[in-house]
């Protein structure tokens, strides 16, 4: 495994389950983080896309999401697992992979960690036990890792399409506040803006211009929710020139304007 640092955030886990038609982009909209992600999948099956490439998922998958790698999950009502925010990635990879457990030993062996992890970050557990945990997960995982069959291994990320795209993802995350355009991303990869959109298609059967949308409009639902920013305010830090710009774009999006999206999330969030 590479050595890497990133911050250190708190261990967490949350539910990945179906959010409805209204909240679909908690799910599915592109993201990323500034902390590594480990989505355990445990019921039902659905597409994931991950650094620009789609894969289908299943039951007992494991897969990884390292710090600012863009990912997006089409998340089914029959679908359920849990996704951990990992505190500490140096010994951790630094690129994406997807374990498809087959096994019945080590299914068990991964629930039995998770839930344990989970018993300890609850108020009456002990958060030094939990970290301990995590830390055997880790040794799992490397020992999934080395017993994988290097010919099961996803050779499309591989690719130069593959390679292009997860550059184009990584930029994106860095820069998605900015107003840069996909002309503008493309030039910077070496390619044209047609190249960049053919590749695109050809690994996730998005534009490069969605995959780019698709992060700004994240993290605006985000701060629309979450926060009391004023709209304006919204529109500066994502780079748009003005409040209605915005607005007429996040409405194209979401069909709601920002206020109305804003409204009926607190709304919900009151239930």
């Amino acid at each position: 495994m590479n050595m890497m640092s990133t911050q250190n955030p708190a261990l967490a886990l949350a539910t990945l389950s179906f959010a409805g038609a209204a909240a679909r982009w908690r799910n599915e909209a592109m993201r990323s983080h500034a902390s590594g992600r480990l989505i355990h999948i445990t019921k039902g099956q659905g597409r994931m896309t991950v650094a620009g490439l789609t894969n289908g998922y299943g039951p007992n998958n494991l897969v990884y999401i390292p710090p600012d790698t863009m990912y997006g999950i089409e998340v089914g009502p029959t679908v359920f697992g849990q996704i951990l925010t990992l505190p500490d990635v140096t010994s951790w990879p630094d690129a994406p992979f997807h374990l498809r457990l087959l096994d019945v030993d080590p299914q068990k062996e991964l629930v039995t960690l998770i839930e344990a992890i989970e018993r300890e970050l609850h108020p009456n557990g002990d958060l030094r036990a939990a970290h301990c945990h995590f830390g055997l997960l880790g040794i799992f995982v490397e020992r999934q890792l080395r017993k994988r069959d290097p010919a099961k291994v996803d050779a499309r990320r591989k690719t130069a399409a593959a390679k292009l795209v997860a550059q184009y993802t990584t930029m994106i995350a860095r820069d998605f506040r900015s107003d840069r355009s996909v002309a503008s991303y493309a030039d910077a990869l070496g390619v044209t803006p047609t190249h960049l959109a053919r590749s695109c298609r050809r690994t996730c059967d998005r534009s490069a211009l969605s995959l780019l949308n698709e992060r700004i409009y994240f993290e605006a639902c985000v701060l629309l929710k979450d926060t009391d920013m004023p709209i304006q305010d919204i529109a500066r830090r994502l780079g748009f020139g003005s409040a209605a710009y915005f607005t007429r774009s996040f409405q194209e999006k979401s069909g709601q304007a920002p206020r109305t999206f804003r409204r009926k999330s607190a709304a919900i969030s009151r239930i």
